[in-house]
């Protein structure tokens, strides 16, 4: 059992800085304390989803006229294109952003933000030496949120990793699902991030390559055997990073 990592994740965790991932400033920016409901930053101007924002982003305002409404990190609950929730308690007042207010969310390198809104991909056959080796076998099935539709570059149905505990990250609350594309007994998976990845052989992109059986593996299934046209979900994964390296 031995988890695969490609060369451009683990350049990225050695190196990758925190970068802006949603911003947005201006008076069509809003604060909504909403009392026992979920608090929430409104934009009149629908601009939320463009702006890069997506939820368990985790956001920060600035600049705001009451000062309890300067916080952050706090986690998006939701995104459409208007509005933004996050859990009550967190705005001190219904207002309007002034001109110089602003809100904004980070990447960073950590597992979890790499893999935010990643896809899993489960293929037949002997997984391939190493994460940048181009897939081996027939793609059985893709793991998203719910089933749903993944689009590289959309958050919609993308994968999401809870919080870290005990040196490990696992998916959230969040269903794992697919329907099975072909039928054939799963050998390996590939968790891959949300850019384009079309599995061709790369040293650049994000990727996690792992076992799969039905104990001892990395991805333990209650049978590998896969089913054109059923719906399997992944009731269980984690990353574990070890505490030390070497023999």
């Amino acid at each position: 059992m031995s988890l695969k990592l490609s060369t451009g994740l683990r350049n990225n965790m050695l190196d990758l800085q925190p970068t802006i991932k949603g911003y947005k400033a201006g008076a069509t920016l809003s604060f909504a304390d909403n009392g026992a409901l979920v608090d929430s930053i409104t934009d009149s101007g629908n601009g939320l989803i463009t702006s890069g924002f997506c939820p368990g982003d985790r956001i920060y305002t600035k600049a705001a006229t009451t000062a309890g409404n300067v916080f952050g990190p706090v986690t998006l609950l939701s995104v459409v294109a208007g509005t933004m929730t996050f859990v009550t308690g967190t705005c001190a007042a219904s207002e309007a952003f002034p001109a110089a207010g602003k809100v904004s969310s980070y990447r960073g390198g950590s597992l979890a933000d790499i893999f935010h809104d990643g896809i899993l991909r489960i293929y037949s056959g002997t997984q391939p030496t190493n994460a940048d080796t181009a897939f081996a076998g027939t793609l059985l099935l893709s793991v998203t949120a719910a089933s749903g539709a993944f689009v590289a570059g959309a958050f919609d149905n993308g994968l999401e990793f809870g919080a870290a505990a005990s040196g490990a990250i696992s998916k959230n609350s969040e269903v794992w699902s697919g329907v099975a594309a072909a039928s054939g007994t799963a050998g390996w998976f590939r968790l891959m991030a949300n850019a384009t990845d079309a599995s061709g052989a790369s040293t650049s992109l994000q990727r996690i390559d792992g076992s799969i059986g039905t104990s001892g593996a990395d991805l333990n299934m209650s049978s590998t055997t896969i089913t054109s046209g059923q719906t399997y979900t992944i009731d269980t994964f984690t990353i574990t990073l070890p505490s030390y390296y070497g023999a």
